[in-house]
């Protein structure tokens, strides 16, 4: 495994972390079984990250991770994240952060996540999304620093919303944030435009998330497949969102298919390329994951011209003419 410092946090993060998203479920049929076992390989290949959120199966990740933790000695850095009160997903511009994110809720959110994650201290908090209407009266991030000083937080950041990540790119530069999670993959590459560099020039840690566009980078989806209820995906790939992607994938597989990394290789490369990257998040359910996206750390960088070439990949989804 290799590591990195992620930003200002003073952590020293392995470049692949574990991404704990489908332990707590919305991925199908999960195991504890198997979460245990996916945590440990993932551990025992060097991983020092893990992400979670009280969202992840209402808190059920969190209390995963924190019971196994408590089966190691070496030390883990958790990111965690905290959603607002429950209304429009992603806010809308006209919610008011006093109501989505007031210091009541925050305070025993928080709470909430140290004791779901048996900790007294989270190493990384996170709004779990944003929108560009807050940074005028960021009151939110004012009371997580407020936490921070009481020894609650150790960092504090955001997780950007989907569709306008570079929301967080004032707030990076008044210093108000430790961390952030992005989006940042072969199709997605506008954080490469100006969020990774103000994150860099601002020492900003960059966790990126999302690095398999849900699944598809990894080139092992057919574009017939069906996903059981309960599966997030159902709707993310709903229509003919599957096929085109599959269809996308397959052209970069065709580019690239002689350089002897695999699809899923290729995309978490990629991912880490830009210097301002700390740790990429994969998701991980069983061992055997864990086993293939570890191994990857020890895969020399990609070159300069595979990297120019795969700017070319780039799919903005959000222009209506190209589609969703």
């Amino acid at each position: 495994m290799k590591y990195r410092q992620l930003g200002k946090t003073g952590l020293n993060v392995s470049e692949i972390g574990f991404g704990a998203w489908a332990i707590g479920g919305s991925w199908g049929v999960q195991s504890v079984t198997d979460s245990f076992e996916a945590l440990e390989a993932a551990l025992d290949n060097g991983v020092n990250f893990i992400d979670t959120a009280a969202g992840y199966g209402n808190g059920k990740s969190e209390r995963i991770i924190g019971d196994f933790l408590e089966t190691r000695d070496e030390e883990v850095f958790v990111c965690t994240k905290t959603p607002p009160v429950q209304g429009k997903w992603p806010p809308s511009p006209y919610c008011d952060i006093d109501e989505r994110y007031p210091e009541a809720y925050l305070r025993e959110n928080v709470e909430e996540r140290l004791k779901n994650l048996k900790t007294d201290s989270l190493d990384i908090l996170l709004l779990h999304t944003w929108t560009r209407a807050w940074n005028r009266k960021p009151k939110a991030l004012e009371i997580l620093h407020k936490m921070k000083q009481e020894g609650l937080i150790k960092n504090v950041g955001i997780s950007t919303p989907e569709h306008d990540q570079n929301c967080v790119v004032a707030l990076m530069k008044e210093g108000l944030l430790d961390a952030v999670q992005v989006i940042y993959n072969i199709f997605e590459q506008e954080p490469a435009a100006e969020l990774l560099p103000v994150a860099r020039e601002k020492n900003v840690g960059v966790i990126v998330r999302v690095a398999f566009d849900e699944g598809v980078l990894t080139g092992k989806f057919k574009g017939n497949e069906e996903f059981e209820d309960g599966d997030f995906r159902q709707k993310y790939f709903e229509g003919d969102r599957l096929q085109r992607a599959v269809d996308r994938v397959q052209e970069i597989t065709d580019e690239f298919g002689n350089n002897g990394l695999s699809m899923a290789e290729l995309a978490l490369k990629f991912s880490l390329s830009h210097p301002a990257v700390g740790t990429v998040i994969p998701g991980i359910r069983n061992r055997e994951q864990a086993l293939k996206n570890t191994k990857v750390a020890k895969l020399p960088d990609l070159k300069a011209d595979t990297l120019i070439g795969l700017r070319e990949h780039a799919w903005n989804r959000g222009f209506w003419y190209a589609g969703k």
